[in-house]
């Protein structure tokens, strides 16, 4: 890893980022997000976005939640969960209650990023986008929807519509897809972890590891956006197959474009001039070898900023 999107984040964590980056010790960028509104949101509202001169750690953005998982059923749903006749799921705040959140963090110039997983939390965050987006002319945008797992058909053409970045993770599905079918049942399942229907509907996907729910290495995820299988190779042909994606629009989803979702594709996320050279270099190459060489792919160096910052002990 090079950099990562660090959701969540209070003023304590900023300081300990603060004092690695003073003593050289931070081999990575971390792009920030406050966590929820509170001391740390007050912050960024009075003082402006922030970013250190090395490019290693910027913060203008704010995460907030929805609802809850999937696996504990708190995910927020459009109708009952097919295994639990009754409940469908919690949604965290009322329509009103999140559109005040996600006002004062759009009236602070800042980026919003919301926690929604269901089809109905993921249907809230849109109509919310929707409703507040146009108070707010001058906010720079790249409004996030994190996780986007569950969603109706009707609502995926509104990411790219809305200009709302789906961060997702490809893990998700290749974790849950054992049970997923019995908590949403067939029908719902064609919305569930829809990274194809949301890129070809215009959708920006900025991929990531969810770590530490899932682990952090890239490679499990773009294997499981290419295969949608296990590291088995379960399903043979993959678990709703339709929603694969080629191994360029995953490799690009964990590095230019989710250097795009954190306003960072000029100076990372490819390998061009005038940009900074952050880059691994790898035991072979991932779009010739077959898919399930892809998770055994091994990291051989790691540079940041033109640097080595790690490598393997056998180079």
């Amino acid at each position: 890893l090079t950099g990562v999107h660090d959701p969540g984040v209070n003023g304590s964590v900023i300081e300990r980022y603060r004092a690695k980056i003073a003593a050289g010790a931070l081999p990575l960028r971390v792009y920030a997000m406050a966590d929820g509104i509170g001391t740390t949101l007050d912050g960024l509202c009075a003082n402006g976005p922030l970013a250190d001169a090395g490019g290693r750690l910027q913060m203008r953005a704010v995460k907030l939640y929805a609802d809850g998982a999937l696996g504990s059923r708190g995910a927020a749903l459009l109708a009952d969960y097919a295994d639990d006749p009754g409940n469908q799921g919690l949604l965290f705040a009322a329509d009103e209650a999140l559109q005040e959140q996600m006002r004062r963090v759009l009236s602070c110039g800042l980026q919003v990023a919301v926690h929604a997983i269901g089809d109905r939390a993921n249907r809230q965050v849109l109509d919310a986008y929707e409703r507040l987006l146009p108070e707010y002319p001058d906010n720079p945008g790249r409004h996030r929807v994190e996780h986007a797992q569950v969603l109706d058909a009707a609502d995926i053409p509104r990411f790219a519509a809305l200009g709302v970045i789906a961060a997702m993770q490809p893990v998700h599905a290749t974790s849950d897809m054992y049970w997923a079918g019995e908590r949403l049942g067939a029908e719902r399942l064609a919305g569930a972890y829809a990274w194809n229907s949301l890129a070809d509907a215009g959708a920006l996907l900025a991929f990531g590891s969810d770590f530490p729910v899932e682990q952090a290495n890239p490679m499990l995820g773009i294997y499981a956006a290419v295969s949608r299988q296990d590291l088995a190779g379960w399903p043979e042909g993959g678990w709703q197959p339709q929603e694969r994606l080629t191994r360029e629009q995953a490799i690009r989803a964990f590095t230019l474009d989710a250097a795009r979702a954190a306003f960072m594709e000029d100076s990372v996320g490819s390998l061009e001039s005038g940009k900074r050279a952050d880059f691994i270099v790898l035991d072979r190459d991932l779009m010739q070898v077959p898919v399930e060489e892809i998770p055994a792919t091994q990291i051989l160096q790691t540079w940041v900023d033109g640097a080595p910052v790690f490598q393997r002990p056998s180079q």
